[in-house]
């Protein structure tokens, strides 16, 4: 990756629904040239997709909250088994696995108190093996992008 390359990564970073022509123009580049160079970038793997951002307390959930989940076992079978239930569950908008005293680290969106009851006793509590679960509601978010800026 080179300047250029660099340049029109920020750019798509900052606003992903740039045209060609409005990447080109701040990439300092022509369209064509811009086009070859984005279509490298996404057959490369840099570019991984395009999202739309959603507002999450105009759909309902204006609340983030992180739980800490620790397992009972770590036997294969069950973490699959707990890995696939927490990918199909929408309110779960990040899941880690990570090392420490918990096993994952869940972001999820929930309308209120009664949300996160709701997610924990109805979805959460009833995965097989959660042996315990720690809370934390988000009080305001201070920074949230979804990929690093390129440097």
């Amino acid at each position: 990756m080179d300047a250029i390359d660099r340049r029109i990564l920020r750019a798509l970073h900052g606003e992903a629904r740039l045209t060609n022509a409005e990447l080109a123009e701040r990439a300092g580049l022509s369209p064509s040239p811009c086009w070859a160079r984005v279509r490298r970038l996404e057959q490369a793997g840099v570019i991984r997709g395009y999202r739309a951002e959603l507002d999450q307390a105009k759909l309902g959930l204006p609340d983030t909250v992180i739980i800490e989940v620790m397992t009972e076992k770590h036997d294969e079978t069950q973490l699959a088994r707990f890995e696939e239930a927490i990918a199909n569950m929408p309110e779960v908008i990040e899941a880690w696995l990570v090392t420490g005293e918990y096993d994952y680290i869940l972001k999820a969106a929930v309308g209120g108190t009664a949300g996160y009851e709701r997610l924990l006793r109805e979805k959460i509590y009833r995965l097989p093996g959660v042996r315990h679960t720690r809370t934390a509601f988000g009080i305001r978010c201070l920074k949230q992008v979804f990929t690093p800026l390129p440097a």
